[in-house]
C-alpha cells in the first residue's frame, strides 16, 4: 500500500495585544475564506486548563503578569505551538491568535513553521482604543493591554500588518485574504528563524 503525501495546510497565526481584535478578526476569516480553517487559538488552550486556573493565584502560573508566563503557561503554549504544526501537516487550514509576549515563543514558532505554509499577521491599534475596548469589555483584566501594547510586536517580523482601529474586522479580513490570493510565499517565520 503506498503512503499519500498530504500537503501541509495554511496557518494564519494572529498577532496582538489584549483587545486589539484578534478574536473578531478570527471569525471574520473564518466566514470568509472559502476552505475551512480552525480555530487553534491561545484561548482555546487558556479554556482548556481547570476553572481555578482562571483565578488568581494559579493564574499567575499561566500568565498572571501579562508579559511573563510562570512554567504552566510555557508548557501550556508550546504544546499549543506543536499542535498547530501538527494540524497543519495533516492537511488542515489553522487560524490561530496569539499574544508573542515571550522571545521564547517566537522563536519556538519560527522554528516550527518555518517549514510550512505559515503566516504571521500583526494586528496594530493605538493604546487609547485598545483601553477604552478593555474597559468596555468585561471580560479582561485592567491593564493587559497597556502592559503587553510594547511587548507584542518587539520580537516579531510580519508577512501583513492591518490596523484594527482603522478597518472592520471583515475589512481586515479581505486584507488578509489578498494577500493569500496573491499568492505570497510567507516569508516572517523563516526571517524570524535566520535572526
Amino acid at each position: 500500500m503506498s503512503e499519500t503525501t498530504i500537503a501541509p495546510g495554511t496557518i494564519l497565526v494572529l498577532n496582538g495585544a489584549s483587545s486589539s481584535g484578534k478574536t473578531s478578526l478570527l471569525r471574520a476569516l473564518q466566514a470568509l475564506l472559502e476552505e475551512p480553517f480552525l480555530d487553534a487559538g491561545i484561548d482555546k488552550f487558556i479554556w482548556m486548563l481547570p476553572k481555578r486556573y482562571l483565578d488568581r493565584p494559579l493564574w499567575d502560573e499561566v500568565l498572571g503578569l501579562n508579559v511573563r508566563a510562570g512554567p504552566g503557561g510555557h508548557r501550556l503554549f508550546s504544546g499549543m505551538h506543536h499542535a498547530i504544526a501538527a494540524l497543519s501537516r495533516a492537511g488542515n487550514h489553522v487560524l490561530a491568535d496569539h499574544v508573542l509576549v515571550e522571545p521564547c515563543w517566537v522563536a519556538e514558532c519560527a522554528a516550527l513553521f518555518a517549514p510550512l505554509p505559515a503566516y504571521l499577521v500583526g494586528l496594530r491599534c493605538p493604546l487609547e482604543v485598545l483601553e477604552e475596548r478593555e474597559k468596555q469589555r468585561k471580560d479582561r483584566t485592567w491593564g493587559q493591554a497597556r502592559d503587553q501594547f510594547e511587548v507584542v510586536h518587539a520580537h516579531v517580523a510580519y508577512d501583513l500588518e492591518v490596523d484594527t482601529s482603522l478597518h472592520s474586522p471583515e475589512e481586515c479580513a479581505q486584507q488578509v485574504r489578498a494577500m493569500l490570493l496573491a499568492g505570497y510565499p510567507p516569508q516572517a517565520f523563516r526571517r524570524l528563524v535566520s535572526a
